[in-house]
C-alpha cells in the first residue's frame, strides 16, 4: 500500500500512563516523514480525530494506552477490523469527547457512524502502570516510548511502501 497515512497519538497528559500516545508522537513530530505522512498529536480530541480521519486516508495509525494483559510497559501492535467496530449511535458523540473515556473504540465508532472508511487500521498500545491524576510517565511506561517510536516508524514504512509486482505480473496498460 502506499499514500495517506496519518499517525495520531491519543490520550490525556493530566492522567500519567495515559499521556504514552501523546509523548511518543511528541517525539515522531521531530522527525522527517514520507510523503503523504501526516503525523499530530490529537491528545483528548476524539472527535477531532474521528474527523480528520475523513479527510481520506488509506492507513491510520493510533498511539496510545491499552489496557494489555502483559506487564506495564509492554508495547503491542493491534490490527482493528473495523468491520467489527460498531459504529457510535445517533447522538453519542459526548462520551468520545470525555477526557476520561476516549479510546481507539470510540474514536473508530464514531469515524464509523460517520460513514468513514480506511484501507487499513492499526493501533500501538503500551500497557500502563498509572493513569492517576498527575503529570508524566511511570518508568515502564516512560522506557517504552523509544520502542513505540521505532514500531512506529516500521509500521509506516510498511505502509507506504510501493506496491511490488508478484513474478510473473503485467501491469494493464
Amino acid at each position: 500500500m502506499s499514500g495517506k497515512v496519518l499517525v495520531a497519538g491519543i490520550g490525556n497528559v493530566f492522567l500519567g500512563d495515559d499521556g504514552f500516545g501523546v509523548e511518543v508522537v511528541g517525539r515522531l513530530l521531530e522527525e522527517e516523514h514520507p510523503a503523504g505522512v501526516r503525523v499530530a498529536d490529537f491528545g483528548v480530541r476524539g472527535v477531532h480525530l474521528a474527523y480528520e480521519l475523513m479527510n481520506g486516508y488509506d492507513a491510520v495509525v493510533l498511539v496510545d494506552a491499552v489496557p494489555l494483559s502483559e506487564e506495564p510497559g509492554t508495547v503491542q501492535v493491534v490490527e482493528v477490523d473495523l468491520d467489527a467496530v460498531e459504529p457510535a449511535a445517533p447522538g453519542a458523540a459526548a462520551p468520545v469527547m470525555d477526557a476520561h473515556g476516549m479510546t481507539p473504540d470510540a474514536v473508530f465508532g464514531l469515524f464509523r457512524a460517520l460513514g468513514g472508511s480506511v484501507g487499513r487500521a492499526l493501533v500501538v498500545g503500551c500497557r500502563p502502570l498509572d493513569c492517576s491524576e498527575r503529570m508524566g510517565l511511570s518508568e515502564p511506561v516512560a522506557g517504552a516510548v523509544d520502542r513505540a517510536a521505532g514500531l512506529v516508524r516500521e509500521l509506516v514504512g510498511e505502509l507506504t511502501a510501493a506496491p511490488r509486482a508478484e513474478p510473473g505480473f503485467e501491469p494493464r496498460r
